[in-house]
């Protein structure tokens, strides 16, 4: 029996969808407005949020990424009479299972419920059965936790595995994430950084080649793909890879059949490949640095591997990690962290994701010497300053006189409060401004949005949620 959350400001739809839902057998309720959903959604899980898109208080396609990024993830299916394909395009994109114009018979309503629900009762029968190797892969936000499960779906398959995302995310330890928890895991891992590779020593090291086939090749060489034999071929940065490289290669993925440099026959190779890039590829196969037949090839399953800004959770955990590795290997006493510390690094964007995390808990730790206590103050120049301009800035909409800031208005001064509360009290307002300024600006865009706060998708929606802001007002 499932959970089922329907919101939408018609109180006759929502009564109708209810009756029919409760006579499927599963529990239904409804919100009038999307405020009184979240508040909902975040009280009780629900398997389904069946969401309308013009609400009083809000746009539901906007709201997506809040209900997703809750513990329980739920499924979204968008129900809208103000339907259009940039809004049906921007559900899809933005992780909705489906999108459903009205007016509708409900029956045409009850299918994508129907389809939703067997789909998440097997992607959860399908996670309490798998135990997924995670090695080295630490942290457990929402957007890590989703990434996972995609891991352990493709590792249960043999289809090419393309996972894209920012440099330092991890890429390589998913690609690895994927074979140890496959069926080839007792087969080899074979690592090919495309992007550091010679473009004329490329073929040899993927084919091999025979003793004396071009100057200083005086023994036959064994090629990567050969190695890779009842394992998995990870070619890192594949978007890099020579356009001249890439023809031959898409025969070798079709067949598994390849030839040696100097050599008369041709060799098989049952590899499984997982492929990486930092680079938009549908942008490269228009530039023409990609073939569009080759992507589609390693692309048969795709996964996004989340920046360390948008797993805002996972950042104390990582360091926490990072640094008791550090010091267990270096044969020191673990260091302890002080809470402004954890405040600190959580305030900073993290452009180099994990890997500019664990350098610069490398330089707070030479930095501290002996001292037990990591401080803010350990952390390099360039890193408080950047965090020192982001919070002068988020505070900027509060100077001067309470009257000079149209923010400020109702703020009312109450003498019986502690000075601390009215301080708050203030910089709750003036944030509110300055967001509220944002969305002025931006005229509800959100990606202007974003530029212009210098804030990722999921925490600009955290600060607009956080003071009841919607970007539809804006536009």
């Amino acid at each position: 029996m499932a959970n089922v959350l329907i919101i939408d400001d018609d109180r006759v739809f929502c009564d109708v969808l209810s009756r029919r839902v409760s006579r499927l057998g599963h529990h239904s309720a409804f919100a009038l407005t999307l405020s009184h959903g979240e508040e909902m959604a975040n009280q009780r899980e629900f398997d389904v949020i069946m969401l309308d898109v013009q609400l009083p208080d809000g746009n539901g396609i906007e709201a997506i990424p809040r209900f997703q990024a809750l513990a329980h993830s739920p499924e979204v299916i968008i129900i809208t009479g103000s339907g259009s394909p940039d809004g049906a395009e921007l559900a899809i994109k933005w992780g909705a299972w489906d999108y459903v114009q009205k007016p509708a018979s409900v029956e045409a309503i009850t299918l994508p419920l129907l389809r939703a629900l067997e789909f998440r009762k097997e992607k959860n029968q399908a996670r309490s059965r798998l135990s997924l190797k995670r090695k080295e892969i630490i942290g457990s936000s929402p957007q890590l936790v989703s990434c996972l499960e995609l891991v352990g779906q493709a590792a249960q398959t043999d289809v090419s595995i393309l996972i894209q995302g920012e440099t330092g995310t991890g890429k390589e330890l998913l690609a690895r994430a994927i074979h140890d928890n496959s069926s080839r895991s007792k087969g080899a891992f074979i690592v090919v950084d495309c992007g550091a590779i010679p473009e004329n020593l490329v073929e040899g090291l993927l084919y091999g080649h025979e003793k004396g086939v071009f100057t200083g090749a005086d023994k036959k060489q064994i090629g990567l793909i050969e190695q890779a034999n009842q394992g998995t071929l990870f070619l890192d940065e594949i978007g890099e890879l020579p356009l001249a490289i890439q023809t031959a290669f898409l025969r070798v993925l079709q067949e598994h059949r390849y030839r040696p440099l100097g050599s008369t026959k041709e060799k098989e190779s049952d590899f499984r490949l997982v492929s990486a890039s930092n680079r938009d590829m549908e942008k490269r196969v228009k530039e023409g640095h990609f073939r569009e037949d080759l992507l589609y090839r390693i692309r048969a399953f795709s996964i996004i591997s989340p920046p360390l800004r948008e797993r805002l959770n996972d950042i104390s955990e990582l360091s926490m990690y990072y640094v008791t590795k550090k010091c267990e290997t270096s044969g020191i006493l673990t260091k302890g962290f002080s809470p402004d510390f954890f405040e600190a690094i959580n305030a900073y964007d993290w452009p180099g994701n994990i890997r500019d995390l664990f350098n610069t808990l490398d330089s707070a730790m030479v930095s501290a010497g002996e001292q037990p206590i990591l401080f803010p103050q350990h952390l390099p120049v360039k890193i408080r300053s950047q965090i020192a301009r982001t919070s002068a800035s988020t505070t900027q909409a509060v100077p001067g006189p309470v009257q000079d800031n149209p923010g400020m208005q109702n703020v009312e001064t109450n003498l019986s409060a502690s000075y601390k509360d009215f301080k708050d009290q203030l910089l709750t307002t003036g944030e509110k401004h300055y967001f509220t300024e944002i969305c002025t600006q931006a005229k509800g865009n959100p990606a202007q949005a974003c530029i212009r706060s210098g804030l990722s998708k999921s925490r600009l929606y955290h600060f607009l949620q956080k003071h009841g802001i919607s970007l539809a007002d804006y536009k």
